[in-house]
């Protein structure tokens, strides 16, 4: 099948909704992190997402195509200082279309609206394609060494 006639099925990505994730969006959310290969063994994405709503420093946004099914997301909080994405992930059938983009920027508008000045995200370094998608977006790769300590003794 050629580009053409899988373009005039697809669809219009910049015309799709985004909003603030719903109650009963939870599973579509972790079904669509596994086929965006975001989610870990160490990480469970239900409890993240429980973690994200809890409070007013966070939400989950997410797109949604014509049937209401969540084909994006982007999960975003802030400390006061520094605001943190994680999740954004993009269906793969609809991927190089814009959609992590606008929600990269819909998630950069949420933290600007209160007044948050700066915004990072973690990428791992083999991740060439995430790496090239956020430096095309205008993210700066600054060389830092990261500490960790896990609470949940995992």
């Amino acid at each position: 099948m050629d580009d053409t006639a899988t373009q005039a099925r697809a669809p219009q990505t910049h015309a799709l909704p985004i909003g603030h994730m719903r109650d009963g969006d939870v599973e579509a959310l972790v079904s669509l992190w596994e086929r965006a290969g975001l989610i870990r063994p160490w990480n469970d994405p239900r409890a993240d997402i429980a973690l994200a709503r809890r409070g007013p420093h966070s939400t989950i946004l997410v797109a949604r195509d014509a049937a209401d099914a969540v084909v994006g997301s982007v999960m975003v909080g802030h400390d006061g200082h520094r605001g943190w994405i994680y999740y954004l992930a993009v269906d793969p059938a609809l991927t190089r279309q814009g959609l992590g983009r606008r929600l990269a920027h819909t998630a950069e508008d949420w933290l600007q609206a209160r007044g948050v000045p700066k915004l990072m995200l973690l990428v791992r370094p083999e991740n060439e394609q995430v790496r090239a998608f956020y430096a095309a977006s205008g993210y700066i790769e600054e060389p830092r060494i990261i500490f960790t300590k896990r609470l949940d003794g995992k």
